[in-house]
């Protein structure tokens, strides 16, 4: 892996333009090279995202926030003229995160993102779009998204890993994902898709309403299970299934409090949203 630096946090507009015109696939295999960025922490901004995803006050970052600070590098990574896939079309699948040490006491962090681990599917071909976040200390959190660009042709057996649905749980809580969401996530996540924004600019990409982030869902749980979880040595790993529709009503079911356990995000009429496991990391 090559590694270039980058002197400052993209600036996001004429990365939109970037993603906008590009929509075809044009090539079968990811680039050699990752990206790497200084980032500093914003406590406002940092105050905005808790207020959007639900999460309390804390001295302690959130353990979904690493991703916001890395979005930009993401899409800087994902917009490249050499990255074959367009940003547009591509399918969020699976998520997990690794936090090594508590996120408290920060205000510079370093952050790494590659592409790795490119593999046939049923719908196309996946990849995994990894974060690595460091402080003074080294290794502070790291992430994987696995990634699905459908209509890619590769060699080999498609393979599909669905986590099997959690049997342990109990209901814990429910919340509303009220209309305004996906523009609400935007403005403090930068990830302004248009499914997100509005039924007319879902409608566009095929979807009769918009839906909400996959990562706001995310957040959201993790805020709901905030005194379920350890703060540290801990891997979450979630499968997102069927969107969230805007509005929406969804119910949070979970194990019993400990270092780990299983999570299951359902909507009406029990569609599931996300199946997730929390775990000590191996």
């Amino acid at each position: 892996m090559q590694w270039k630096t980058l002197g400052a946090t993209p600036f996001l507009p004429p990365l939109y333009w970037r993603a906008a015109l590009k929509r075809k696939i044009t090539g079968s295999t990811l680039p050699e090279q990752g990206l790497r960025c200084r980032v500093s922490i914003d406590p406002k901004q940092v105050a905005a995202y808790r207020k959007v995803c639900g999460f309390t006050d804390s001295p302690i970052l959130p353990g979904t926030y690493p991703h916001i600070l890395a979005f930009g590098v993401q899409m800087q990574l994902l917009t490249d003229s050499n990255f074959p896939f367009p940003l547009l079309g591509l399918i969020h699948l699976n998520n997990r995160i690794r936090i090594h040490r508590p996120l408290g006491g920060v205000s510079e962090l370093s952050i790494s993102v590659h592409t790795q681990n490119l593999k046939p599917h049923p719908k196309g071909a996946t990849f995994d779009l990894v974060t690595s976040v460091e402080d003074s200390l080294g290794l502070l959190w790291e992430a994987e998204s696995r990634m699905l660009c459908r209509g890619v042709k590769l060699e080999g057996d498609a393979e599909d890993h669905a986590q099997p649905s959690p049997t342990q749980v109990n209901e814990l809580t429910r919340w509303k994902a009220p209309a305004d969401i996906g523009r609400r996530y935007a403005r403090v996540s930068g990830d302004y898709n248009p499914i997100h924004l509005s039924a007319l600019t879902a409608k566009l990409f095929g979807f009769p309403q918009a839906i909400a982030h996959g990562l706001w869902n995310k957040a959201r749980t993790l805020a709901a299970l905030s005194e379920h979880l350890p703060a540290a040595n801990i891997e979450i790993d979630v499968e997102f299934k069927k969107p969230v529709r805007l509005p929406g009503e969804v119910t949070l079911l979970a194990s019993a409090a400990g270092s780990s356990g299983e999570l299951w995000l359902k909507g009406a009429g029990d569609i599931e949203h996300i199946v997730g496991k929390w775990r000590p990391i191996a």
